[in-house]
């Protein structure tokens, strides 16, 4: 038998394993009413294990483990299906629908917002490119614009949630369990990190770099070749400007914005001194109350899974399953348990979809642990 003749017969056998893939999935339904009105759970762990054990010795030592990974996705879209025809509605989608409801058709030219640092930092920048005319409060940490919007001093706050060089802001994501917010929309902004100093300052006379953990990591080459030059951290990179200006020290210099160099009266010793030319930070803007406005293509949630093997990717094939493509995962341990964390998802959809809407609604009344965080637009 040549290779045409063997893929013509794989051709006729996909053929019949999708009319019977329909056939089961059928079936599925009708295991999901009966479900729904007996209020069974969707998941019978004992009669799957039952099947695996069944299927592996019916296809041999050969081709066991290939039948497990085959048979256990199955099972976990035919569950995925299953929850979606038992899904009753939940607060979760009376929220969504309120919003998608209530929401301004387009987001908003001026707002207070509530920035961490002081005037040049780096939200504050992300914040001029989000609002025509916004009216910016400064905090000193993030925790502060968290409590702003939170406590509705400012409508919007703006905060760094990643760099694609030095990756997470763990800090905001430790705070994100803390505060009841929603996300409504976020920005990437090219990050050009600048040696600033006091007018006269010479690179060679630089004793001291002071800037935000974030900006150092970002410039970790520059500072490698300084080894004699001590780092010191603070709040924010403007704040760092700011403190060079203030200091009358020429041995000082910051890591920071050109703004800040023209803002606080500094001049430029190296400019772009960041480690990769492509240097972007994506800042989101949190609100107390769910907006979602038109062009809504991301979604963000926060959630706890169960510490058992194989519930992180059951979790990811319910998002496949309905072609969401998952484009961040971030986990962060929670404090107090035994190498438990908590998982932050970023996916590409919408929730006016009423599939998603289904799915986000079955996850809200499944777990422990489930907040919806937003379905926004980024703004490039």
């Amino acid at each position: 038998m040549d290779l045409n003749e063997t893929r013509g017969l794989i051709d006729c056998i996909d053929q019949r394993m999708a009319d019977l893939f329909c056939q089961r999935m059928q079936l599925a339904a009708q295991v999901a009413r009966y479900k729904k009105e007996h209020g069974l759970p969707v998941l019978n762990a004992a009669r799957e294990r039952e099947i695996l054990a069944s299927l592996s010795q019916r296809c041999g030592d050969e081709l066991s483990s290939y039948a497990q990974v085959l048979y256990s996705t199955m099972f976990d879209v035919s569950r995925s299906y299953q929850r979606s025809l038992m899904a009753e509605d939940s607060p979760l989608g009376q929220s969504i629908d309120q919003a998608l409801a209530s929401t301004a058709p387009r987001f908003p030219d001026k707002a207070v917002v509530a920035c961490q640092g002081v005037e040049g930092a780096y939200s504050q920048l992300a914040c001029d490119r989000l609002f025509r005319t916004p009216s910016i409060v400064y905090f000193r940490g993030f925790d502060g614009v968290f409590g702003a919007v939170a406590g509705g001093l400012c409508r919007y706050g703006i905060l760094p949630i990643e760099n694609s060089s030095a990756g997470s802001v763990t800090a905001v994501y430790d705070l994100m369990r803390k505060y009841n917010f929603h996300i409504v929309r976020a920005v990437r902004l090219k990050v050009s990190h600048n040696l600033l100093a006091r007018p006269g300052a010479r690179v060679e006379d630089i004793r001291e770099i002071v800037s935000h953990e974030q900006a150092l990591s970002q410039c970790a080459g520059l500072l490698a070749g300084m080894p004699e030059v001590k780092v010191t951290v603070c709040e924010n990179t403007a704040a760092a400007a700011r403190a060079v200006a203030e200091s009358g020290r020429t041995d000082l210099a910051a890591l920071s914005s050109r703004e800040c160099a023209g803002l606080y009266g500094l001049e430029v010793l190296r400019a772009g001194v960041q480690d990769s030319d492509s240097n972007y930070t994506r800042f989101i803007c949190i609100a107390r109350e769910a907006e979602i406005y038109p062009g809504a293509g991301k979604i963000s949630l926060m959630l706890t899974l169960p510490h058992r093997p194989g519930e992180l990717y059951r979790l990811i094939t319910r998002f496949a399953c309905l072609g969401l493509n998952l484009t961040k995962l971030e986990s962060r341990p929670i404090p107090g348990s035994d190498f438990e964390f908590r998982f932050y998802f970023d996916l590409e959809g919408w929730v006016g979809d009423p599939a998603v809407r289904a799915l986000l609604c079955a996850l809200q009344q499944e777990m422990d642990e489930f907040v919806f965080l937003g379905n926004y637009a980024e703004a490039l």
